[in-house]
């Protein structure tokens, strides 16, 4: 049995979100799929490095698989995008020791946000960064981030309904990237707890907005309420960029 390491990258749009969930199309149904179709049947298990909402895209997914077959990884690469469907993408197969963990390995995570700055609307941007209108002050945006960098408990700045007990993350990078209409916001960090980075997001804009000011942050963070943070941001500005393994 040979374990492989897979890059992959999708367009969440069409998708229930990254888990196998019953009646709903996910990114890893398809991959079990069409993996069980290459084994002739039977069932191959897919782990990937964490889950992506509905909505939420990813250009650097990583998973792995484990298989009997002696395929080369380039056939493999090959074989599985003849056979996904084209809003799935198989970057890279290489095979790793058995004891490697998509999951579990992972030492770090890079997500990006785009936001579409404009007042009118691209239907080619519907799905893939979320349109804000109004005015923004990135300045004062930039200031707040400074306040989540480093390690915190971020209680505040994760959805209420999460089962996890340790809420502890450390974020290392914050930036923003402008491109004409488009603002990435880019969070680099050991670990994001569900809805993170859009509930960072959504707060930021609001400091953008003049609804809060930059110092507020720092008050919602020592706060460890949900109640205190802003909205959540839309999934589909959302990118899983890169996994991290050391």
């Amino acid at each position: 049995m040979q374990r492989y390491k897979c890059i992959i990258s999708y367009d969440g749009s069409g998708f229930s979100g990254y888990q196998v969930q019953p009646n709903k199309r996910t990114v890893q149904l398809e991959l079990e799929t069409v993996l069980a179709k290459i084994h002739k049947g039977v069932p191959v298990k897919v782990s990937g490095s964490g889950r992506t909402d509905a909505g939420v895209h990813a250009k650097g997914q990583v998973i792995h698989f484990d298989s009997a077959l002696q395929i080369p990884e380039r056939k493999w690469e090959m074989a599985l995008n003849s056979m996904l469907p084209s809003d799935i993408s198989v970057l890279s197969v290489v095979k790793v020791d058995e004891s490697f963990h998509a999951r579990f390995d992972a030492a770090g995570k890079e997500y990006r946000y785009q936001l579409y700055l404009s007042s009118k609307r691209d239907p080619f941007q519907r799905n893939f960064a979320y349109l804000y209108p109004y005015a923004l002050d990135v300045d004062a945006m930039k200031q707040a981030s400074k306040y989540l960098l480093g390690s915190h408990d971020f209680t505040s700045f994760c959805a209420a309904k999460t089962e996890v007990v340790d809420k502890v993350r450390t974020i290392e990078t914050i930036d923003f990237v402008a491109d004409r209409d488009l603002l990435v916001i880019r969070f680099v960090g050991n670990g994001f707890l569900y809805n993170m980075v859009r509930i960072l997001v959504g707060t930021l804009l609001e400091v953008g907005a003049g609804e809060r000011k930059p110092r507020d942050v720092a008050d919602i963070l020592a706060g460890k309420d949900r109640r205190l943070a802003g909205k959540t941001a839309p999934a589909h500005g959302l990118y899983l960029w890169e996994v991290f393994y050391s």
